[in-house]
């Protein structure tokens, strides 16, 4: 039997960072992963999405070109092109991770892992064993349970399109949803997002959802709201979706089921080691990211909180400090985390809604605070989206407790609003705040 100091079940960004700074400290690592390294952000979440998304980007600057006096440019786009060169920049990471550990002095090593006990990993016919060991196998994507579901692709599927599909039918109203019905529409691909609800995002503030789904009505994705999926029926190239109701939606040539994340973690043997999964099949963790058998870790998307790539990243990184480092307090608190929606344009976001800050504080401590306008860089294009800010403060010195943009540049911009809202900034701080001009951003400093 081999041993550690700490064994990493997972190689996706929680993983390799908690792994990294556990051997900075000098601790003796064993990192498991049976795929490529990086998890689902590097090969199939918000990496490639990020190109697919600047590709989108470009598009719509090409539309927006005549405006500025350009004659029309590139005409069409070469998916497959694109795809190559996506392709071979995430596997360039790939190996980048993988030199990392290298050079950290930490175990690679590529199988699948099970629990043999609380202490010991079973991988193929060897056992390792640590006091420490920290589960950090991500999610996947859902796909639901009826018939003919299985005609459909997920967040995964889009990353392996050889060619962009003409007609395509996205199921879903989170981040992912929006995002990818926005890269495809972008692109030339005629849209239908299909909604259980009224709404998209109904997780963020209210504005920006409200003004998400006139954008994209506007893009001319077609909204098909209140449509339980009950059905997916047809072949390649011929798919109709039929909802509950009795509609009939289609044909799509491709239909993305983009309808929620579970933990991986089949195969574990998580109850040889006494570790205990919630209601909806994610670990459970304290605030130290212990699960129910001490000496046992979860970070990342397995434990279904805040399930965004830096969270992961700040979770494993934190524990190591802890475990290796002599941080005896190091914990990641997961209030006012921010977080952006690629979609077109871009969301950023940090803190409270408006909703929860009414909840949390009562409705007469908490002022509101909007601005809507169109970006100067519309001022001579056609299409003319607007951009819709919130600032949500509470208590008589209105201390600013959720900001909230979608717009162009709502992305970069929200980084640095996050600091000031973690540092506890006020109204009156950002007021005094001068303004940086002409910009999107100084709204959030001349709002009244």
């Amino acid at each position: 039997m081999s041993t550690f100091d700490l064994i990493v079940i997972g190689g996706g960004s929680g993983g390799l960072a908690a792994a990294q700074r556990a051997a900075e400290y000098g601790a003796k690592v064993a990192l498991i992963e049976s795929h490529r390294l990086g998890g689902t952000c590097v090969n199939v979440g918000c990496v490639p999405k990020k190109v697919m998304w600047y590709a989108a980007d470009l598009a719509e600057g090409l539309r927006d070109a005549a405006g500025y006096g350009f004659a029309p440019g590139a005409q069409g786009h070469d998916w497959r092109l694109l795809k190559d060169r996506r392709d071979a920049y995430i596997e360039r990471l790939n190996g980048i991770y993988a030199d990392n550990l290298a050079r950290r002095g930490v175990t690679l090593i590529r199988a699948r892992a099970a629990f043999a006990d609380h202490r010991t990993v079973a991988v193929d016919s060897s056992r390792l064993s640590a006091p420490h060991i920290i589960i950090a196998t991500g999610g996947h994507a859902v796909v639901p349970p009826i018939p003919g579901a299985g005609h459909g692709i997920t967040s995964d599927g889009f990353f392996e399109l050889q060619a962009r599909p003409q007609r395509v039918a996205v199921i879903g109203s989170g981040y992912i949803a929006v995002e990818l019905a926005g890269i495809f529409a972008a692109l030339g691909s005629s849209v239908a997002l299909v909604l259980r609800t009224g709404s998209v995002l109904k997780q963020f503030d209210a504005m920006l959802g409200e003004s998400m789904q006139k954008i994209l009505a506007d893009e001319g994705v077609a909204l098909h709201t209140h449509a339980v999926p009950a059905a997916l029926e047809g072949g390649p190239r011929e798919l109709t979706l039929l909802a509950r109701d009795g509609r009939r939606l289609g044909p799509f040539d491709c239909v993305l089921w983009a309808v929620g994340r579970a933990s991986a973690v089949a195969g574990l043997n998580l109850p040889l080691a006494g570790v205990e999964c919630d209601a909806e099949g994610f670990i459970r963790t304290d605030k130290y990211q212990v699960t129910s058998t001490a000496g046992i870790y979860a970070i990342g998307d397995v434990t279904g909180r805040a399930q965004l790539t830096p969270v992961a990243i700040a979770a494993g990184r934190r524990l190591s400090d802890r475990l290796f480092g002599a941080q005896a307090d190091r914990h990641l608190d997961y209030h006012n985390i921010p977080t952006v929606i690629f979609g077109h344009p871009p969301i950023g976001t940090v803190g409270l809604s408006e909703l929860a800050a009414r909840e949390n504080y009562g409705d007469q401590n908490v002022t509101v605070f909007k601005s809507s306008f169109v970006p100067m860089y519309h001022a001579l294009t056609d299409h003319k989206p607007r951009c819709d800010m919130k600032l949500v403060t509470v208590g008589p010195e209105k201390r600013v407790v959720g900001v909230h943009v979608i717009g162009a540049g709502a992305d970069e911009m929200m980084q640095g609003f996050a600091v000031a809202v973690r540092m506890g900034a006020t109204k009156a701080d950002f007021d005094d705040t001068v303004a940086i001009h002409p910009t999107s951003a100084e709204e959030l400093v001349t709002m009244r």
